[in-house]
């Protein structure tokens, strides 16, 4: 009777187990991230100010093009999507997030997410997925990242306030 009661117990906590859905925001290779916006002379000039506002930071193709990369500048594997938004650990709104650009489900680091205007989701143009960036931590909210096997996230990175007035973009 024990045996079977131990295996019954054994079968439930895996079943348990293997049932929970996690979501992945590690899959894109963890390559270095430093983008210095850290006065406020480069964040006013290339920093998010709002709500919503945007850019990209692709060092491979020079993005945004007139941008003082130097040879400490990193910016990840597929490259980063600064959008200002809201925390979603502390609620915090207006605030700078940054994301890798590769969208998860690809992991290539040319097929880049990007942000669809009218919502603010950031779309993979291959796969379809999307991804709430603004409120949602990169979280899935369409596609093969949230019905696939695996869920994945965008690969979040952090902002951290500079004592001048900027941000500094790092892993």
């Amino acid at each position: 009777m024990k045996h079977i009661v131990k295996t019954i117990l054994l079968i439930c906590i895996v079943v348990l187990t293997t049932g929970c859905e996690t979501i992945d925001n590690r899959r894109i290779p963890a390559l270095s991230v430093n983008i210095r916006l850290d006065n406020t002379g480069l964040w006013n000039t290339y920093g998010v100010g709002g709500f919503g506002i945007y850019r990209y930071f692709i060092r491979e193709t020079r993005e945004p093009h007139n941008f003082p990369f130097t040879e400490a500048t990193y910016t990840g594997y597929g490259g980063v999507l600064l959008i200002g938004g809201m925390d979603p650990f502390t609620a915090e709104t207006n605030v700078p997030l940054a994301y890798d650009l590769a969208c998860p489900v690809e992991c290539k680091r040319d097929i880049r997410v990007v942000i669809d205007d009218s919502n603010l989701d950031a779309v993979c143009p291959m796969c379809g997925s999307r991804y709430d960036v603004i409120s949602a931590g990169g979280a899935p909210i369409a596609g093969e990242a949230l019905t696939g096997e695996v869920k994945y996230r965008l690969q979040p990175y952090n902002c951290i306030p500079s004592p001048a007035g900027g941000y500094i973009i790092t892993r």
